[in-house]
């Protein structure tokens, strides 16, 4: 005696399913895969770590980012290369797709994920050269200590001047009025 199952039992049942719920298997799914995929790369050895062998690659080195570090960048104290990494996790965390819950997660968790996936970005970019910010400030600083640049004086008119700017651009943020102004 022979049995003669239907050609495709699981398509069966999945056609008889409500497709609500088929979607939320599907989706349920697709969040272990992900899980499952960042969880094995981590293992690999192949995490953040690789995420940020990234910045240093062969486009790098042919001059496709800054891959011209400051000439005084070992001698330039850690703080000013923090300062920069603190920027540019600023910049990174705002470019990083903010509806991706399989990546990052749900909620809190999600976004602590997020900005410590930024923060380790950005804090591997200025490593490795960053985009400036750091030389820059560190040239400034040691132009002022050695007396190259003076400090400038302001008087009452320049003064005046910037408060007045500063004022007008207040008022253009906040939307008033020109009438709002005057009364100021």
């Amino acid at each position: 005696m022979a049995i003669s199952p239907p050609s495709d039992l699981v398509l069966d049942v999945v056609r008889a399913a409500d497709p609500a719920e088929v979607q939320a298997a599907q989706a349920k799914l697709k969040a272990s895969k992900a899980a499952f995929a960042a969880s094995s790369l981590a293992e690999a050895g192949a995490g953040f770590g690789a995420a940020l062998d990234v910045i240093s690659t062969p486009a790098t080195d042919a001059g496709l980012g800054n891959a011209e570090p400051a000439k005084n960048l070992s001698k330039m104290p850690e703080e000013y290369r923090k300062f920069e990494a603190g920027i540019l996790q600023n910049f990174v965390n705002s470019m990083l797709p903010s509806d991706s819950e399989e990546v990052y997660g749900k909620g809190s968790a999600g976004e602590f994920w997020k900005s410590m996936m930024a923060e380790q970005i950005a804090d591997g970019m200025s490593k490795n050269g960053g985009i400036g910010i750091a030389e820059q400030m560190y040239s400034q600083a040691l132009a002022r200590q050695e007396g190259a640049v003076v400090n400038a004086t302001t008087d009452e008119t320049d003064r005046d001047r910037a408060m007045r700017m500063i004022t007008d651009f207040e008022r253009q943020v906040l939307g008033l009025a020109p009438t709002d102004r005057n009364e100021a």
